[in-house]
């Protein structure tokens, strides 16, 4: 009896010392495979240019008519200035500052939406700026007072800024090389159709009622748009989508995933401060984007400077009342929509060039564009400044705007694509440095507008701007021809 116990638990404790070897064994095994990480890929139908194809134009255009929405405030205080200055007790100089910090804003707020959206997305900084948009915008339409007023413009301005310079990495997420050139034109134009719907609204809404309800209704359009971004935009940055697939991967209890964006060390601080100089530095030391955005921000001043001319040109001139010169501006966006219009024609240019250029096209074909462009645009100004006489039908004059409207398409679309394929390193910093200076110059312009056309009257005022754009006629020729070479000798373009 002894003897058989003794036996049992002799040959219990090897069994016992067996099963803790195999449990530890079990536990470093799972412990290994634990350590291993895989680096998550997106499939095929989880890539965003996988979504169907009016999935995809919803997302553009509910984006598109974001832009749309913040570039209309921004030139709708042009009709605001009146009742503003009556209201507050200063002068209409003053009330022009609501234009002029708003757009100042625009220029600014790229430098911090850009380095945000690579590290959290685009899709929570679109939702953060139109949230914060229509809190601010209760500001300017309840401002108490002048100070209030223009600080919550500026303010307004500086959120709502995202969309010129996040959106346009929406549209390329979402289609390839092949297709994006028509839903990249509608993103593009939006933001300069935006300043010349902004007259137009305005006009009406002043003319019958007070100059409060061109906000409020701003404020009512920005609503609209915060909730079709809610509900129509997803995520499509393809580093923050790898990101969250990794996170649901990792709630497996044997495998650990991670994403790219998760390994690199990345520093907000730091981005955000190279976000502030490159832009900067791009422009002091590459001379030919200096030229281009000095090209592009002159055009945009003169349109900034359109809002305070055309009522000295139509009201004066012509006898219209606040509504009607709002509608005179239609000559202007009609001339972008005929721009836009012509847009197939163009991508079979780039296709034809592409295909000299073993199946890509270089940066320069894009000015063929911008050469007739820059044509258009002082010939449109030339036969504005000759038409704003009194014994000039009104039609002519506005007949006249439709040529400089479709330059500014031309010349805009053909620089915007040309510093993001020349620059493609670092084409955030290119389009913010294009962004910054052009929203300084409109800034600038409205306020001595009403100087220069005071003391040179609508003609020679309007010529002047016309003798400066035929400067810039040239830039585009030049650089098409010389632009490889100069692309070679940069230290920021790609050669």
């Amino acid at each position: 009896m002894s003897s058989s116990s003794s036996t049992r638990s002799q040959t219990a404790v090897p069994d016992i010392e067996s099963q803790q070897l195999k449990v530890q064994n079990n536990i470093e095994e799972s412990l290994e495979v634990r350590s291993l990480q895989y680096e998550v890929t997106l499939e095929d139908h989880e890539h965003p240019q996988s979504l169907a194809r009016r999935r995809k134009w919803l997302i553009v255009l509910v984006i598109s008519s974001s832009a749309l929405c913040v570039t209309c405030a921004s030139s709708a205080a042009s009709f605001t200035e009146d009742g503003v200055s009556e209201t507050f007790h200063v002068s209409r100089e003053v009330t022009i500052l609501a234009i002029s910090l708003f757009v100042e804003g625009l220029g600014l707020g790229p430098l911090l939406a850009g380095p945000l959206s690579e590290v959290y997305g685009r899709n929570i900084i679109y939702r953060v700026s139109f949230i914060l948009l229509f809190a601010f915008s209760f500001g300017v339409a309840f401002a108490p007072n002048i100070v209030v007023y223009l600080v919550f413009r500026f303010i307004t301005g500086f959120c709502g800024s995202t969309f010129l310079s996040v959106a346009g990495g929406s549209v390329s997420d979402l289609f390839d090389n092949k297709t994006v050139a028509n839903p990249m034109a509608v993103y593009t134009i939006s933001p300069f159709i935006g300043p010349v719907v902004g007259p137009l609204l305005s006009g009406f809404i002043n003319q019958n009622t007070n100059w409060r309800w061109t906000y409020y209704t701003l404020t009512i359009w920005t609503f609209a748009q915060t909730l079709a971004l809610f509900i129509f935009v997803p995520e499509t940055y393809i580093p923050v989508l790898r990101k969250q697939k990794a996170t649901r991967q990792a709630e497996k209890i044997y495998e650990s995933y991670f994403a790219p964006l998760e390994k690199g060390e990345i520093n907000l601080g730091q981005a955000i401060l190279v976000s502030c100089y490159k832009p900067f530095q791009l422009v002091l030391y590459d001379r030919m984007a200096l030229l281009l955005n000095t090209w592009t921000s002159l055009i945009l001043g003169i349109l900034y400077l359109a809002f305070q001319a055309f009522p000295i040109i139509f009201e004066t001139n012509h006898g219209f009342n606040m509504q009607e010169t709002g509608l005179a501006f239609l000559g202007i966006g009609l001339g972008m929509l005929c721009g836009l219009a012509s847009q197939p024609y163009w991508n079979r240019v780039f296709a034809r060039e592409a295909k000299k250029n073993g199946g890509v096209a270089p940066p320069e074909a894009r000015l063929y564009m911008g050469e007739i462009g820059g044509i258009l645009t002082p010939l449109g100004l030339y036969f504005l400044a000759f038409t704003t006489y009194s014994s000039v039908h009104w039609i002519v004059p506005i007949i006249a705007s439709i040529f400089f409207g479709t330059g500014i398409y031309f010349v805009f679309t053909c620089v915007f694509t040309y510093l993001v394929t020349a620059y493609r390193p670092i084409a955030a910093s290119a389009m913010a440095s294009n962004s910054a200076m052009r929203s300084t110059f409109a800034a600038v312009f409205p306020l001595f507008a009403s100087y220069m056309y005071d003391g040179l009257g609508t003609v020679g005022a309007t010529a002047l701007l016309a003798g400066v754009m035929t400067l810039t006629i040239p830039l585009p020729f030049v650089y098409r021809r010389i632009g490889p070479r100069l692309r070679a000798k940069s230290r920021f373009a790609v050669s």
